[in-house]
């Protein structure tokens, strides 16, 4: 008889995973803690890269819907110092090794592809326990309680199940993304859309920039970085938007107008995105019917991998539990033995990025990468 398997965490990883057991007949449950499929905003947009997110989802045999959500024209990328002089200006190629879309589109292809019913929504996590080999019981903050015959952590940084195979816990990263948004920009901010174009822009100095993203709709979605102590940050009333705006502006005076205008105008309260991560090498004992994906394995700084790495964990892993169907340790362990390697790797590789884009030699590497003068080094 196939194991039924509990995911908990409605995210990327974990709606691949369901969907790839649901192509394989295998019983599976998604329980998230959101009360609805739209209650929040699922962030801004991804390239999902052909040797891991796109796998995924052609796994996920989702290929032609995601061709259909692509934004066109997304893909061109430049580098501006802080006077807003350009350094480097990529076109989007119409190359499909690293299209944009909106993860919140992405979300939603996944979630069209399971039967009615498969996430059980308004179920957050409080803690989850052994009841002897292969079995959990989990417990919601509502009351109720499940018990699990396979379990899969695909809730985050802050993983509940984390705690069932590793005593590890993120810690800061030394760096913080301040999230905001402008509306209608070609009209009301004609000076940042200008600097931003058509696709992503990276204001860079060391230690701070911005990145920000023409969306679809005529929005450019920004990443305010400040290489800045938690108390700092903590510092801030992010209650009072108006304050907020003005206190994170005020570390770029003498930075060009309309790049200070991605934060100083933005029109959506300011969110504190605290960077955190798992240490690189972060790997657990084979525990009997658990184990994770995604961010709760190996949350790291973000180098642009993370999305398409819980993707391609959900796929492998719903892959692993198709062929050893009768055999959970098996699948499991087959599972983490590529997990394990292929998750150490991109977190060096992370840090790499972080250094290339956020280092002493920002924002000359990037751009000298970008127009093929330079390459990126560790």
């Amino acid at each position: 008889m196939t194991t039924p398997v509990t995911v908990i965490g409605a995210g990327l990883g974990g709606l691949t995973l369901a969907r790839v057991l649901h192509l394989n007949g295998v019983p599976v449950t998604v329980y998230d803690a959101d009360p609805t499929a739209d209650a929040r905003s699922q962030g801004g947009q991804l390239d999902l890269h052909e040797h891991n997110g796109q796998r995924a989802l052609e796994i996920a045999g989702l290929t032609s819907e995601y061709r259909a959500i692509i934004h066109r024209g997304g893909g061109a990328q430049r580098v501006l110092d802080r006077h807003g002089t350009t350094l480097a200006d990529l076109p989007d190629d119409g190359s499909m090794a690293r299209p944009e879309a909106l993860r919140g589109d992405i979300r939603r292809i996944l979630l069209e592809s399971l039967p009615a019913g498969t996430v059980r929504w308004g179920r957050k996590l409080r803690s989850a326990a052994s009841l002897g080999p292969g079995r959990h019981e989990l417990t919601f903050t509502d009351g109720s309680t499940v018990v699990s015959e396979l379990l899969v952590g695909a809730d985050g940084a802050w993983s509940k199940v984390r705690p069932l195979v590793s005593a590890e816990a993120p810690t800061y990263a030394g760096m913080s993304y301040i999230d905001t948004y402008l509306h209608d920009v070609d009209v009301r901010h004609p000076a940042a859309a200008k600097a931003v174009g058509d696709g992503a822009m990276y204001a860079l100095e060391p230690g701070c920039g911005f990145l920000a993203h023409r969306e679809p709709g005529d929005v450019i979605h920004t990443y305010v970085v400040l290489d800045r102590p938690v108390e700092w940050f903590a510092a801030i009333d992010f209650t009072d938007p108006g304050a907020a705006r003005e206190q994170i502006a005020a570390e770029f005076l003498g930075w060009a107008p309309e790049l200070v205008s991605l934060i100083a105008d933005g029109d959506t309260p300011p969110i504190l995105r605290a960077i955190h991560r798992l240490p690189d090498r972060h790997r657990w004992d084979r525990v009997p019917g658990v184990t994770l994906l995604g961010d709760a394995a190996h949350v790291t700084v973000p180098g642009g991998e993370g999305a398409n790495l819980a993707m391609l964990d959900g796929a492998e892993l719903g892959q692993a539990i198709a062929t050893h169907r009768d055999d959970p340790e098996a699948a499991l362990a087959a599972y983490e033995r590529v997990l394990f390697p292929r998750s150490e790797a991109e977190a060096v590789a992370a840090h790499d990025t972080i250094d290339l884009v956020f280092g002493a030699g920002a924002p000359h590497r990037l751009a000298d990468l970008f127009t093929g003068t330079g390459e990126q080094g560790g």
